[in-house]
């Protein structure tokens, strides 16, 4: 009995820590995150308007000005070692942008780039315009 316990335990324990993404409220503006870059691991959502969010897949926001903070984790060169430049390591950097023209039932994209130690994020509207970049980054 012991033995069917566990990994019983572990399907209903995996089923809670997977929560679906809301639907699209179509009074808000809807905000998507990628990353195009090779070795990009992590685009994620950390505040809006100065506030922590419970979920950091996307930001759903009422309409006009807000500022969005993200997460990005990409891969550097460690460097040094026996390994040289082929070791790597993962970074990460807050980011912050600024947007006032957010326009209810409309979706936005959210695009994390980097190259080599230095990353930007952009906003971009459905028909791929650019919007915003980047105002402050801080990586540790």
């Amino acid at each position: 009995m012991r033995q069917l316990v566990l990994p019983l335990a572990a399907v209903f324990l995996s089923a809670c820590a997977y929560t679906p993404i809301p639907p699209v409220d179509p009074q808000q503006a809807w905000v998507d995150f990628t990353t195009p870059t090779p070795g990009s691991k992590l685009v994620m959502a950390q505040r809006l308007d100065g506030k922590n969010l419970d979920d950091g897949r996307f930001f759903q926001m009422p309409p006009g000005p807000h500022e969005l903070m993200v997460r990005f984790d990409f891969e550097v060169p460690a460097g040094g070692g026996l390994g040289g430049l082929s070791q790597m390591m993962y970074r990460t950097c807050f980011m912050t942008l600024q947007y006032d023209h957010f326009q209810a039932g409309q979706h936005y994209v959210l695009e994390g780039r980097s190259l080599a130690f230095t990353p930007n994020i952009r906003l971009y509207d459905s028909t791929r315009q650019l919007l915003a970049e980047e105002r402050s980054v801080n990586c540790i």
